[in-house]
């Protein structure tokens, strides 16, 4: 009988904190960061937000070239698998789930305020985390001019 087993894992949310880069005993690049995944969820007459944590990995190229873009507050998409790791501390068996990146993409700014002490929008070098011109495919930016939606007409025609 065939494997049937299946792993994977798509979410979009925030970073909590900003993500660390370090490198293993062989030169690996590995960038670790948690994201805040919300989930509404009934309560009574109201809907309620719930907050869910999750830690990620991204390693390798990938992992060093994204960390510098991967701030707290910023929205990504994430897909890949979960991982389970285990080992033993203090006698006692410990375990943790973590997921492991395959692909990422940057999708929106920070959450909006200037606490974190970056150089506000149109500070004379740009703002730090400005995303790089080529998606994570390696291609192009042929959009690169494209400022999105009100590029568009308003005459839908469905």
């Amino acid at each position: 009988m065939a494997n049937s087993d299946v792993n994977v894992v798509v979410l979009v949310g925030r970073l909590t904190r900003d993500s660390e880069l370090r490198y293993t005993n062989s030169g690996t690049a590995i960038c670790r960061f948690s994201l805040a995944v919300n989930r509404r969820k009934r309560s009574g007459d109201s809907w309620d937000t719930e907050a869910n944590f999750f830690d990620v990995v991204l390693w390798g190229k990938q992992g060093e070239a994204l960390q510098r873009y991967l701030e707290k507050g910023k929205q990504v998409s994430v897909s890949g698998e979960l991982r389970q790791s285990r080992w033993e501390q203090n006698g006692q068996n410990r375990s943790r789930v973590e997921i492991v990146a395959s692909t990422l993409q940057l999708l929106g700014g920070g959450s909006g305020g200037n606490s974190s002490g970056k150089r506000p929008e149109g500070s004379a070098s740009g703002p730090k985390n400005e995303p790089p011109s080529r998606d994570m495919n390696g291609f192009g930016g042929d959009n690169a001019d494209f400022s999105g939606p009100d590029d568009f007409d308003d005459d839908i025609p469905f």
